[in-house]
């Protein structure tokens, strides 16, 4: 048997983590300013992570959800505690397009409407709700594409979004804190609070898809938060588990709950907790937030001086540098003549930076020599 061929690989066998590098079976270090799409978040093979991992699995690694689970009252504590959204619920999923899945359900549910506004470039996940509020429609089946009306709004425009939104069937409007896949663009702060304010007058369901753009990587521990406002609903995963599967939704206590409305085999199991458990804990005992803010801060400071950058996007430790040609060949000479990993985009002109937070700014300085090099060539 064969792998089921869907996936653009470099041809490259990558052994062995720690921190900010990867190591492949001959040997060659990696720096990895990509982190698997934004999953690593407190850094490969983190001692606390590891730590928390054998522990767990020392005692009991999985049981369904048909028993009570205090692990996962444990988590959702800390959760709250370090997101601001401490009034709020948890559910536990595996994934981000799981998340945004039930995210969708659920505003459906609310308040039983179906229509939902979503946005240019956005990314939400492939499976069949998810795929069908996601900017592209080559990754849609043909059973997806009629499921429910979805409607694209460029971000930013504030004009068209009070014009959209004066529809009487909008269950909910989905927009990420920070494009990933799309981009790197994102709303501003006056157009999220407008947003904001709108959905509250209107009984539609606000969903923030922080599964890239959260768990500190902005700077903030959601990217939304910068413009002060309040998600209805709130979509995590990759940087949640540092690579271990594990995705959520934080849900607003006016949303009501009924057995049986949402459910997952393996969501929230012992291990999966433990492992989210250990990466909040990190990001609180290392001030990786605001480590990811100060240094993003200065990467962006020194990026302004090299040549030939049309513009910076993004914030914090989720950084877009965009040219105004194709990057793909910057970022395959940075991966095979300067062994750094860097990530790609929906934008072909775009460099896509996603560190673990730890990284220090010294640790960046062979990524900008590098960068300059191929720049001046």
């Amino acid at each position: 048997m064969n792998l089921f061929d869907v996936y653009p690989r470099y041809k490259i066998n990558i052994v062995k983590s720690e921190g900010i590098f990867l190591w492949d079976d001959q040997n060659r270090k990696y720096l990895d300013l990509y982190g698997g799409h934004g999953v690593i978040s407190i850094g490969h093979a983190h001692p606390a992570y590891l730590l928390a991992i054998q522990k767990q699995i020392e005692k009991i690694g999985f049981y369904s959800n048909s028993v009570e689970m205090p692990i996962q009252q444990d988590l959702a504590t800390k959760l709250g505690e370090q997101s601001g959204y401490n009034d709020y619920n948890l559910f536990l999923c595996n994934s981000g397009a799981e998340a945004n899945e039930n995210a969708l359900k659920l505003a459906s549910f609310h308040n039983g409407k179906k229509k939902i506004i979503a946005f240019k470039n956005s990314f939400h996940g492939r499976t069949a709700a998810a795929v069908h509020v996601t900017d592209d429609q080559k990754l849609s089946a043909p059973l997806n594409k009629e499921q429910f009306e979805v409607e694209f709004l460029e971000l930013n425009q504030s004009e068209a979004l009070i014009k959209a939104l004066n529809d009487p069937n909008i269950a909910a409007v989905i927009f990420e804190g920070i494009q990933g896949v799309g981009g790197l663009d994102m709303p501003s702060e006056e157009y999220l609070q407008l947003l904001a304010k709108l959905c509250k007058e209107k009984n539609i369901v606000l969903i923030a898809d922080e599964i890239q753009s959260g768990y500190g990587r902005s700077g903030h521990f959601f990217a939304h938060q910068s413009a002060g406002i309040k998600a209805d609903i709130i979509s995590i995963a990759k940087g949640m588990g540092n690579g271990f599967p594990i995705g959520g939704l934080l849900i607003n206590p006016e949303i009501e709950s009924k057995h049986g409305m949402l459910g997952t085999t393996f969501g929230g199991n012992h291990l999966a907790c433990a492992a989210a458990i250990s990466v909040l804990n990190t990001l609180q005992n290392e001030d990786l937030i605001q480590h990811a803010k100060k240094i993003g801060q200065q990467l962006s400071d020194e990026l302004s001086k090299l040549p030939k950058i049309k513009k910076l996007k993004g914030k914090g430790l989720m950084l877009g540098i965009e040219f105004d040609f194709p990057a793909k060949s910057i970022r395959e000479e940075l991966l095979f003549e300067y062994g750094i990993f860097t990530g790609s985009s929906a934008n072909a002109n775009l460099l896509r930076i996603l560190p673990p937070l730890t990284i220090q700014f010294d640790d960046l300085k062979p990524f900008l020599f590098a960068l300059n090099e191929i720049l001046t060539k």
